[in-house]
């Protein structure tokens, strides 16, 4: 890893406190939540318990000569700090630790957190935008949506910290925007958006174009999958389009549109005959082919089965109750700085809830997850 380490980027990070009540550094509380979480922590009082546990171990890495903080403190001052420097401070240090390949496919999408919804406070749950590198299954950013807002506004934010030169971003169909296609290129990356009835003359010039035979013909670039188990076969047919005079006006309106695709997803149960048959519509900055096209638009779920749901089973993320002002916010970034730490470690071959409760019994395994990404 090059540049500077998690450590360093969480030090810049602004203290509010008055500093001549300080016991306990911000540095010190931040480490200790994030190898808490590591550990299996899922709150406050758990973090606390972690540090009283883990005292000695952790004197190698802080100042804790002030013993661990109450869990009082540790939730006071993870609602104090700022949410937005944590998570800039966040996609630093991942930029420091991960390089973008040519082409890399970076999903963009977001998750609420059921758990923050407070009915008597009138308090909305919180929503959270993610990028995440589907090849190397890590966390690059994440930001808050607004209230009364939605993924359009976030995702022009969340694509102002990341570094995603070459790689091609996959955004589902809310952010099938022209000023998010825009935004994209300005990174000088390139778009893949699916499109739904949110941009329905788009979605209109598609459905005149295409015609299910054209799946089955021998002209044009296609391309297919087929998957078998648990007594279902799932089919997955791509076709291209690069004569995007077909969409009319709309070929100009997009910004350097080079790709229209079509995927097909049929499915059928136990050799009875297809019944179940989805067609999504795309389109990209990026000269594709059917077959790159249908990868890239299936590592776009890889947020979903990778990301969002390993966050809920094995973090436990929407039973947490964490929501007062700052403080979900910054919590859900330290799960993702945890989830990445102990997603990068290959030395123990096992999935995220083994891995946490391994780290919080063995302090040397929790070392060994510390260094993968530069933080010790």
């Amino acid at each position: 890893m090059n540049g500077l380490s998690l450590l360093d980027h969480l030090s810049i990070i602004h203290d509010p406190r008055q500093q001549w009540k300080v016991e306990h550094k911000l540095s010190n509380i931040l480490f200790l939540a994030i190898v808490a979480v590591i550990g299996g922590a899922e709150g406050w009082e758990e973090i606390q318990d972690f540090g009283v546990d883990h005292f000695d171990w952790l004197q190698q890495y802080g100042d804790f000569d002030n013993g661990i903080p109450v869990h009082d403190t540790i939730a006071r001052v993870m609602d104090m700090i700022s949410a937005k420097q944590l998570q800039k401070s966040f996609a630093t240090w991942m930029r420091d630790c991960h390089i973008a390949t040519e082409g890399e496919v970076i999903a963009i999408d977001g998750k609420t957190l059921r758990g923050t919804y407070d009915k008597g406070r009138r308090q909305g749950m919180i929503h959270m935008v993610s990028a995440f590198s589907a090849a190397n299954q890590v966390v690059l950013g994440q930001v808050k949506t607004a209230e009364k807002s939605n993924e359009i506004t976030a995702i022009p934010k969340l694509l102002e910290l990341l570094n995603i030169r070459g790689c091609l971003v996959t955004i589902d169909a809310m952010g099938c925007q022209k000023a998010i296609a825009k935004k994209v290129l300005n990174k000088d990356a390139d778009y893949l958006l699916s499109v739904k009835s949110n941009q329905p003359s788009l979605e209109a010039a598609f459905d005149n174009y295409f015609k299910l035979e054209m799946l089955q013909s021998d002209e044009g670039d296609t391309y297919s999958t087929k998957e078998q188990g648990h007594g279902r076969v799932e089919t997955r047919l791509c076709l291209v389009n690069d004569d995007l005079s077909v969409l009319g006006d709309l070929e100009f309106e997009w910004p350097e549109l080079k790709t229209m695709g079509i995927v097909a997803a049929i499915r059928q149960e136990k050799g009875q005959p297809a019944t179940d048959i989805s067609i999504r519509y795309y389109i990209s900055s990026a000269k594709l082919t059917s077959k790159q096209l249908l990868e890239a638009s299936r590592a776009h779920w890889s947020i979903e089965s990778q990301l969002h749901w390993r966050l809920d089973v094995g973090m436990s993320e929407d039973n947490c109750r964490i929501r007062r002002d700052e403080a979900g916010e910054n919590f859900a970034a330290i799960r993702h700085i945890a989830f990445n730490l102990l997603n990068s470690d290959t030395s123990f071959k096992a999935g995220l809830k083994r891995k946490q409760k391994r780290a919080g019994r063995n302090s040397d395994y929790l070392a060994r997850v510390l260094m993968g990404q530069g933080v010790s």
